[in-house]
């Protein structure tokens, strides 16, 4: 599931910003831009968000500026006089002026360096609130985006309730069309009065019992009902069993089908599996 989320708060000094961003995957993967500062406890990022918020495919950004400065500075005192020293001595032979001297220095290798200290503990136990907050915020969004998504699997489980209904009254039709069919066959084939009455009843008994696909419809009704109690389970990785579920009401529905033979019947499967696939793809968003 996607979603964002963003938190932020002053911390010893140090504006901490994090934004956290969220797409649609089967497993939990994370990419982090973080500052030197945080790169000890990326770790620790990891497995916490990893915790809070199971799958997906995550982006997390977290920015530390100090006193307005993104990327605080340190100056090599050491270094710098060393270089110092050497300049100081090479202007002196060579007659060149001194005014200079402090600019060229700043401008030495490692004289300026960021500063890559790692967080203390400290400071890193109120950064990872802010993150958990972000994480949280996240969260919230993917709570709204699920509730609709729940409004509209439930809607496409309801249809397919609904179409089944629709199939009762057209059985008892079924029969006296596929009756009526074969009698007029054997008639125009053989001639009705070679038609054993008692030979065609018993073939007709053996052929509508091939067709009967009252088990299917059984099934199918409590497949359905099992999905609607399902989604009301309080179960991180019920994505994957809503789909197992799927599958099977999908198992059933072909059978009807491949049963049906009659023509109303199979429209009212057409549109059982059109309804079916539709919650399919909503589905994936949360396993």
């Amino acid at each position: 599931m996607t979603g964002f989320g963003r938190a932020e708060a002053l911390v010893n000094g140090r504006q901490v910003v994090v934004e956290v961003k969220a797409l649609n995957g089967k497993q939990f993967d994370i990419n982090t831009k973080l500052p030197p500062i945080l790169r000890s406890y990326e770790l620790d990022i990891r497995n916490m968000l990893n915790s809070l918020l199971q799958r997906g495919t995550i982006d997390l950004t977290v920015s530390v500026r100090q006193e307005g400065a993104s990327k605080p500075m340190v100056v090599n005192t050491d270094l710098a006089l060393f270089y110092y020293q050497g300049m100081k001595q090479i202007a002196e032979q060579t007659g060149l002026p001194q005014e200079n001297i402090i600019s060229t220095l700043m401008r030495m290798p490692e004289v300026v360096a960021p500063d890559t200290d790692v967080l203390p503990e400290k400071e890193w136990e109120s950064v990872k609130q802010v993150i958990e907050q972000a994480a949280k915020d996240l969260m919230q969004h993917r709570l709204h985006e699920g509730s609709a998504m729940l409004k509209d699997i439930m809607l496409r489980i309801n249809n397919i309730e609904q179409l089944h209904e629709k199939i009762l009254p057209l059985e008892s039709e079924r029969v006296e069309r596929v009756r009526a069919r074969l009698t007029q066959w054997l008639a125009d084939m053989a001639g009705k009065e070679k038609i054993d009455p008692n030979r065609f009843e018993q073939e007709m008994i053996y052929y509508l019992e091939r067709m009967d696909f009252s088990e299917e419809k059984i099934r199918l009704r409590q497949h359905c009902e099992y999905f609607s109690a399902t989604v009301n389970e309080n179960d991180m990785a019920i994505g994957r069993k809503l789909n197992f579920i799927l599958q099977e009401i999908g198992r059933e529905i072909n059978t009807l089908g491949s049963k049906a033979n009659h023509a109303e019947i199979q429209q009212i499967v057409i549109n059982m599996k059109d309804e079916l696939e539709k919650a399919k793809e909503q589905i994936l968003n949360i396993l």
